[in-house]
């Protein structure tokens, strides 16, 4: 078959939603302290290198196919995608993959700062596999939340067309999951050194975010007509969302900030995410507005109720895509076949069918991701020692530093100093919390 620009478009789209992993490194990079920095970055960029041999060896036929119990493809039906050579199918099998390597990315934000490189190696490719991949089939490759699942026949489709409840939705409680499994930093809510050391990154990252989620949103538009609501949508929802978060700052705190405007286009991708095909233009600036806002009151959940979600993963991805999931029994366009969401006639039935998803959605995460998170804590331990948490994980994970201060620097195992700085940060007392915020950015 000849290529055409539709195959063109999603592979085009493949490749931005592969720099959003990127960019995400560098909005939570940023996030983090910078003596956390690289590992941060590192554990959204080995995200890519896992999750991509395992969506070539079996994630992608988890996805599809004729499936087990109407839960996951069979893992061996394209095992190493050998039956797709010469066909146009592995444009798609490529796409889908861009997919799962981010959401899993995004989980680490929320176990920033405390958490083995080891451990968080083992639990990406298991957890892709149990549960990024049967939600994805169950949403998407014709499963239990389908127009012919046993769930989607009995209570209606679920609207999710980029991946509110698949991606984020599961991204967000997991990442709640895995922060109560690690438990607090040290000096949670009261050490000031645990605020985000590069504020630039963190816009930096949110522009590259911003800029692939056109192909992350966009790659499956099927007609030119729905291809320009997309991208309208994309571009309005998170320009809104930044508006009602800075908003919502002014009237809290009394001035606005930059991580509140790159946090908000973040909860607006989010929120318009599952939502982008179906909603209009004014729908999407009033879900953006919403979203914003929700999501900057939504940050405070954790100090109220003791939990440490070090970068807010919970508050923007798990809070901004129920948002988005839910927003659409309300605002959804009708269309052909369906009458759409409460607000244009269509009843409750789209909204049951968004609580329902959502709501399995949910419990497919929480359960799976304790199992595999407890499995892990237990066994080989999830969370780095108290000594290598104050003193700083880039250097005993990695055996290297993000800076180079004053010849503190080190740049990784080969460096003629690497040896000699883990050789000290071992026979090192702990520094205090005020030792740490005296000595600055090295905190």
């Amino acid at each position: 078959m000849d290529l055409t620009a539709g195959h063109v478009w999603v592979m085009i789209s493949a490749a931005l939603v592969l720099l959003m992993t990127p960019g995400l490194a560098f909005f939570y990079g940023g996030m983090t302290r910078a003596k956390a920095a690289l590992n941060m970055m590192m554990m959204s960029f080995v995200a890519v290198g896992l999750v991509g041999v395992v969506w070539v060896l079996w994630g992608y036929s988890m996805t599809g196919g004729d499936g087990v119990a109407q839960l996951f493809g069979n893992p061996f039906a394209s095992f190493g995608l050998n039956s797709l050579i010469g066909t146009e199918d592995l444009i798609g099998a490529g796409y889908g993959a861009t997919f799962a390597i981010i959401t899993v990315a995004l989980i680490s934000g929320a176990i920033a700062d405390r958490a083995k490189f080891g451990a968080w190696t083992l639990f990406v490719p298991i957890w892709v596999t149990l549960v990024y991949c049967p939600l994805a089939f169950m949403v998407w490759g014709g499963g239990l939340l389908s127009a012919d699942g046993a769930v989607g026949g009995a209570v209606g489709e679920a609207i999710d067309f980029a991946g509110g409840t698949v991606v984020h939705i599961s991204a967000g409680v997991a990442a709640l999951v895995l922060a109560l499994i690690l438990g607090k930093r040290q000096g949670f809510g009261k050490d000031p050194a645990q605020r985000p050391h590069n504020i630039p990154f963190v816009m930096l990252g949110a522009a590259l975010l911003w800029f692939g989620w056109f192909g992350f949103n966009g790659g499956a538009a099927g007609t030119a007509e729905e291809a320009g609501l997309i991208w309208v949508n994309t571009m309005a929802a998170p320009a809104a969302a930044m508006v009602g978060w800075l908003m919502t700052e002014r009237i809290r705190d009394g001035r606005p900030t930059s991580l509140g405007a790159a946090s908000g286009i973040v909860a607006g991708l989010v929120a318009i995410t599952p939502a982008c095909a179906n909603v209009s233009p004014i729908g999407a600036v009033g879900l953006g507005i919403v979203s914003g806002a929700v999501c900057a009151l939504a940050v405070g959940i954790k100090y109220r109720l003791g939990f440490d979600d070090s970068l807010d993963v919970v508050a923007v991805h798990l809070v901004a895509g129920i948002v988005g999931t839910l927003s659409l029994g309300f605002i959804a366009l009708p269309v052909e076949g369906a009458g759409g969401g409460l607000f244009y006639g269509g009843g409750v039935g789209q909204l049951v069918a968004q609580i329902v998803a959502a709501a399995i959605a949910i419990a497919l995460s929480a359960i799976m991701t304790a199992i595999i998170g407890l499995a892990i804590h237990k066994t080989i331990g999830f969370r780095v020692s108290s000594d290598n948490e104050v003193s700083g994980i880039d250097l005993s994970e990695h055996a290297e530093t993000a800076y180079e201060f004053g010849g503190l620097g080190v740049g990784g195992s080969f460096h003629p100093f690497a040896e000699q700085a883990l050789s000290q940060q071992k026979t090192a007392q702990p520094q205090t919390t005020q030792q740490n915020v005296t000595e600055g950015i090295h905190s």
